[in-house]
């Protein structure tokens, strides 16, 4: 073999190695891990536990917590009826005065026949002290007494029911008679209202009942006078919902009586409810996808973890969490744009220090 081939011979070599060289050294470089990912800087916040307060407007009307219907306990010609429909009335004044001339006499005569029967059965003890007479009669007799008393008794209370009088001072706001109409018994006569008792009833859904308490506040504005507000508390909690529309009812007192209101007028009722003490989260902290309800929490080795949670009641920039978290835990609140289950996070220093 000539010099020269030789030659050629060890430069095709040398250059294959070259070649061969290259090649290991790029697979070993493409073998060497990637650079760690950078991590997420992101804001907390601390989970609280507190009450939070919910104002909700509701719409309730005027009541009258004093009304008086007028009924007629006998039966009777009607002889007084003095006063009409928005008529102010004195309590202990004549309402209604029923014809009372029969029950007068029925009354005289039942009174003469007690009077009979005294002097009876005082004849026949007298005859009994000597044996002159049967113990059976004494006995019908002092039965027959009792009866008559008891006869009186009962038509002098008869005669008292054919006068009504007013147990309070109010207003009219019904009459149904006129004199010389001939009533029958337990026929409805007369309303008489107290209009410095008004109240109003609110209905409010059964999931709030539970919010609510005796002698909490309330502000109501009633329409037909304007956009005064009314102070108000809570009266009366009646024990029942209505199994149709699910609502429950509100007996609420007002502090001072409007002027020129009226019973059955609209009102709007503002009622500011405290729910439980439950943990607590800013409303931004709280993320939302297909599967539901979750926050990012983080861990001792600043990595984070997806924990799904329940909300509840949400008051401007704050909702409380009904499950899912416990007071004192730390989650992300900001920075939440790449984020997900697993990742490294630093705290900013602005959310540290806050």
């Amino acid at each position: 073999m000539t010099q020269k081939r030789k030659y050629g011979l060890w430069l095709a070599l040398g250059l294959l190695g070259i070649s061969l060289g290259a090649c290991q050294a790029e697979s070993t470089s493409a073998a060497k891990p990637q650079a760690k990912p950078a991590v997420h800087l992101v804001y907390t916040t601390q989970v609280t536990r507190q009450p939070l307060y919910d104002e909700t407007l509701y719409t309730g009307s005027l009541r009258t917590q004093r009304l008086l219907r007028v009924y007629s306990q006998e039966q009777g010609r009607i002889m007084r009826l003095p006063f009409y429909p928005g008529e102010r009335v004195k309590s202990g004044e004549l309402l209604m005065q029923l014809d009372d001339r029969r029950l007068q006499a029925e009354l005289a005569k039942a009174k003469a026949t007690l009077s009979q029967t005294q002097v009876d059965v005082k004849r026949l003890r007298n005859l009994g002290k000597n044996k002159l007479v049967s113990e059976d009669e004494q006995a019908r007799a002092e039965t027959a007494l009792a009866v008559a008393t008891a006869e009186v008794s009962l038509l002098q209370v008869r005669l008292t029911d054919t006068a009504v009088y007013a147990p309070f001072a109010g207003v009219i706001s019904e009459r149904l008679a006129e004199p010389g109409d001939l009533v029958p018994s337990s026929n409805h006569v007369l309303t008489l209202l107290a209009p410095d008792s008004l109240v109003v009833d609110v209905l409010v859904p059964e999931q709030r009942l539970a919010q609510i308490r005796v002698d909490d506040n309330a502000v109501v504005r009633i329409d037909a006078l304007g956009d005064t507000p009314w102070q108000a508390k809570i009266a009366r909690i009646y024990p029942a919902v209505d199994p149709v529309s699910r609502l429950g009812q509100l007996e609420l007192h007002l502090t001072a009586q409007p002027p020129a209101a009226l019973p059955g007028q609209f009102c709007r009722v503002l009622l500011r409810t405290q729910g439980q003490a439950r943990p607590s989260i800013p409303y931004t902290a709280l993320r939302r996808d297909r599967e539901g309800e979750y926050v990012f929490m983080i861990n001792a080795d600043s990595t984070v973890t997806r924990r799904p949670v329940r909300s509840g009641l949400q008051l401007a920039d704050s909702i409380e969490i009904i499950e899912g978290l416990q007071p004192n835990e730390v989650i992300v609140s900001k920075g939440f744009l790449g984020l997900s289950d697993g990742n490294t996070v630093v705290v900013t220093s602005a959310a540290a220090a806050s």
